[in-house]
Formats: C-alpha cells, structure tokens, sequence
C-alpha cells in the first residue's frame, strides 16, 4: 500500500508517518528529512536546497522529484507514505508518472494551532536521531473543535530521551513571520494538489486535536473503513 500524508507545515505529518511506519509496515519517505540531512552535511544538494528551504521558499520541482525518485527505487516504488511530496502541481503530474498512490491522508488544523505548535517545537541535534518534542500545552476550542494537545517532553530539560543529545529550536521555528510565511505557500502551492487528487484517490481526513496516538489510531480506522488495512 502507498500511502501520501499531506496537512500544512506543523501539522505532525512527520509525528503521524513515524508512528504508522510499524502498524503499517511500510516505510516513510520525508523529503524535509533528507533535505535538512543533506544541508546539515553541506552537500552539493544540500547547499541548492538551502537556498530556497532558509528563505521558507519550495526547492525547485526538478531537484526534489529526482531526488524521490532515486529513494523510491531503493524501496522497490512499494509500500512507502511520502511526507512532504508532492507540493505543487508539476511535482504531482511527475509522481504519477512512475508510482501509484492508494489513499491520501489529510491532517486539519487552524493557523492559530499551527503556529503554538511550531514555535515550541525542539528536536535533537544528532542528525542520526528523530528525537522530536513539543513544549505547548493547548487547550481550547475553535470553530467548534476542541483542541486538547498536551506537551511532548524530554525526561530531563532540553536533552534527547533517545541519544542524550542536545535538543535545540530550528531557525525556522523560532520566527512568527517566517512560519506565516510556510503556510501560505501551502495554501497557495500546495492545497490545489489536494484539488487534483480528489475524485481519483480515496482521502482519509483527520483533525489534529489529540495527542499523536490518538490521531494515529484514527488514521487507521480511516484506512480500514476504506477496507486498505
């Protein structure tokens, strides 16, 4: 089965896809990951996609599509869920040519949320790590859905409960402007792929207003509705 996560910037599409990797036994492909991993390393890759990735600007179509390509035969193009692919329009019409996708997961959440959780978002320094924790603590109603979305902490204060490494704020999660920034080009770049998707591929829409786990069981009940798990 392959599967697409798809839900704006800060919505745990990371969080969720980790977490299903197992129930699912499939294996999550993050272009974020690989593209902060190659940056990191200071890459040839890496440096073009820093570029566009520090400004809160989409790393051109042609960069990020050879570069899933390349990971997806690794995987035999088989059960694999894309996290942060495709983005626009073009990345969408080059996907199709060489892979199918079976569902289209679709996290919800308000701006309002979004940006609470980004800014208190801490993740560890260790580039072999995903070691991800969450300092807000939201309680509250909008639009009449009830957000109850407690902190995610390490056991000892701004150090990795899996490595012991130094948890540490991204740049890009440190500035309200530059997080307002990401979601726009989502609305404006990224939702018209959701526009194209609907009527071909079954969606499995999902609010992000309860811990992780919870969302993931959700997620997966989706799935078995739609008779894919």
């Amino acid at each position: 089965m392959n599967l697409m996560i798809f839900g704006p910037p800060g919505s745990g599409k990371g969080t969720y896809a980790s977490r299903l990797e197992p129930i699912l036994n499939i294996k999550r492909v993050a272009t974020g990951d690989i593209f902060r991993d190659e940056m990191k390393k200071n890459t040839e890759l890496g440096k073009v996609a820093a570029q566009y990735y520090n400004k809160g600007e989409l790393v051109p179509d042609s960069i990020v599509t050879e570069m899933l390509k390349g990971k997806l035969l690794e995987l035999g193009e088989k059960n694999f869920i894309l996290d942060g692919f495709p983005r626009t329009i073009e990345q969408t019409r080059d996907l199709e040519k060489f892979v199918k996708i079976d569902v289209i997961i679709l996290i919800i959440a308000p701006e309002e949320i979004l940006i609470e959780k980004a800014m208190a978002r801490r993740i560890c320094s260790n580039t072999k790590c995903d070691g991800n924790y969450n300092l807000a603590d939201i309680k509250k109603t909008i639009d009449g859905v009830e957000y109850i979305l407690p902190p995610l902490l390490p056991k000892k204060d701004m150090i990795c409960d899996k490595c012991g490494s130094q948890l540490y704020q991204r740049t890009e999660d440190a500035s309200t402007d530059f997080i307002k920034k990401r979601l726009a080009v989502y609305e404006n770049q990224s939702k018209p792929v959701l526009d194209y998707f609907k009527g071909k591929i079954p969606f499995v829409e999902i609010y992000m207003n309860r811990p992780p786990d919870e969302v993931v069981k959700k997620i997966v009940e989706g799935l078995k509705e739609l008779k894919l798990f």
